[in-house]
C-alpha cells in the first residue's frame, strides 16, 4: 500500500512539474500580442499627437523613446519576433529623434528675432523642419510594411 500512495505521489509531482513548464512557456500568438500591444501603445501617441505644437512635439519624442525602450526591454523566444522586436526599436528611435528636432526647430522658428539674422534662423528652422519630417514620413511608410510583415508573421499557425 506505502509503495502505491508513493508512486501515486511521484506522478502528481510529476504532472504538476509538465503543467507548470508548458503554462510558463509563451505562445507565438501570445507573444505577438505583446509585441502588437506595444506597438500600437507608440503609434496611438502619434495619432494622438500629430500637427502638435513645440512642447508637445517634445513630448511626443520623450514619449516614443519610452514606447522604444519598453518594447526593448521585452525578450522573445521566437527568433522571428525577435527580430521585429529590434527593427521596432530602431524604428521607434528614428521617430523620437526626428519629431524632437522638428520641435526644436520650432522652438527656434518661434523665438527668432525680427531681423535679418531672424529671418536666416527662420529659414533654417523650416528647412530643419521638413528634413525631419521628410523622414518622420518615411518612417511611417516603414512602419505600415513592418506592421503588415508582423501581421501576416503572427497569423500563420505553428
Amino acid at each position: 500500500m506505502f509503495y502505491c500512495n508513493k508512486y501515486k505521489v511521484i506522478a502528481f509531482v510529476n504532472l504538476g512539474m509538465v503543467l507548470l513548464i508548458t503554462a510558463c512557456n509563451e505562445t507565438k500568438q501570445a507573444q505577438c500580442q505583446r509585441l502588437i500591444k506595444a506597438v500600437n501603445e507608440g503609434t496611438s501617441l502619434i495619432e494622438k499627437n500629430k500637427g502638435s505644437q513645440v512642447t508637445l512635439s517634445l513630448g511626443l519624442a520623450k514619449d516614443l523613446e519610452d514606447v522604444s525602450k519598453k518594447i526593448e526591454n521585452q525578450n522573445f523566444r521566437d527568433p522571428k519576433l525577435q527580430d521585429f522586436k529590434d527593427q521596432y526599436v530602431r524604428h521607434f528611435d528614428s521617430k523620437s529623434k526626428n519629431i524632437e528636432s522638428a520641435g526644436k526647430a520650432l522652438g527656434s522658428a518661434k523665438t527668432a528675432e525680427v531681423s535679418s539674422k531672424g529671418r536666416d534662423q527662420v529659414r533654417q528652422a523650416k528647412k530643419d523642419i521638413e528634413t525631419s519630417l521628410k523622414q518622420v514620413k518615411y518612417a511611417a511608410k516603414e512602419s505600415d510594411t513592418l506592421a503588415n510583415e508582423l501581421n501576416e508573421y503572427c497569423t500563420q499557425t505553428e
